[in-house]
């Protein structure tokens, strides 16, 4: 979400994204500037707003919630000593002393952001994505390592232990045996980038490429021909929205049109063919696709050029 809004403060790469701005722009509620405070155009952006759960998007605004008073005081700090030139808005500083309803204000604007700008292309953002990643699992069972590396950017260049790649700043991260996670990016345009604190998981985020005009939209609410006659129009049209990651009752109605009872019943019918997981979490119960939903899913799609 970040560097979507990178690209959104910029005017640059306008062929790719120049039409996304434009269209998103007039929807894209007043509070964004909440956001784009502490995730600036270039430079350093607060590593609390890009939390690391594995989760989908509920769970990343809970984390957000949660985050720490010290995180948020070291990363307001590190903000102002990068940003020498920024001012920070004058909220910053009750932020600063982990203040709920500011993140709370923060985690809601996020999710609207999601809602108004990205979630209209998200099946297009996800598939891009997704072909990134078979095409690298193809790389590593024939090349191994050194090609999924070596190919990652064009500054890439692995010499075993020391993968280099050339960043908007100079800086050196040790795994110290951790793993590093790979991390394509849609909306990452020119070299990768990773997080500023070194004690964080290292995520290795990297630019993959897209075609002009993915941002033409696609036809609202529909699912594969063959995944609608074997399910249905409206358990489809859940599976396929529940695949983009973990998904309220909620969420998953407003994004297929259905009602919250309609949508509720036939994840029911989901979860009992293993097709959908579901779990409670606080007072909302969270939904994903299971391995077996993927599958249908990935035996119904049109398979992507490599």
């Amino acid at each position: 979400m970040n560097i979507s809004l990178h690209r959104l403060q910029r005017r640059d790469a306008s062929v790719l994204f120049g039409p996304w701005r434009r269209e998103v722009a007039p929807s894209l509620p007043a509070a964004t500037r909440l956001l784009a405070a502490l995730s600036p155009a270039r430079g350093y952006t607060c590593d609390f707003l890009t939390p690391r759960t594995g989760q989908g998007l509920a769970a990343q605004t809970e984390a957000l919630r949660a985050t720490p008073r010290r995180r948020l005081r070291v990363e307001l700090e590190t903000f102002e000593r990068l940003h020498p030139d920024t001012r920070l808005p004058a909220w910053s500083a009750e932020l600063a002393t982990g203040s709920a309803q500011l993140l709370g204000r923060l985690a809601a604007t996020a999710h609207a952001y999601f809602d108004a700008g990205l979630r209209p292309y998200w099946h297009t953002v996800h598939d891009v994505v997704r072909h990134d990643v078979m095409l690298r699992a193809r790389q590593l069972a024939h090349g191994g390592w050194a090609t999924v590396l070596g190919t990652l950017h064009a500054s890439a260049r692995w010499e075993y232990p020391v993968l280099s790649l050339d960043f908007p700043v100079e800086q050196d991260l040790h795994l110290a045996g951790r793993g590093l996670l790979l991390q394509p990016s849609f909306f990452c345009r020119y070299g990768p980038t990773v997080l500023f604190d070194p004690s964080l998981e290292p995520v290795l985020v990297y630019p993959i490429e897209h075609r002009p005009g993915w941002e033409r939209p696609r036809p609202g609410s529909t699912a594969p021909r063959s995944l609608t006659a074997l399910l249905g129009r409206g358990r489809a049209l859940l599976l396929e929205a529940a695949a983009d990651g973990t998904f309220t009752t909620t969420e998953l109605a407003r994004h297929t049109g259905l009602t919250p009872s309609n949508a509720s019943r036939h994840l029911t019918a989901l979860r009992e063919a293993a097709l959908v997981s579901s779990r409670r979490h606080r007072n909302t119960t969270l939904h994903t696709v299971t391995a077996l939903g993927a599958a249908l899913l990935d035996g119904c799609r049109p398979t992507l050029p490599a």
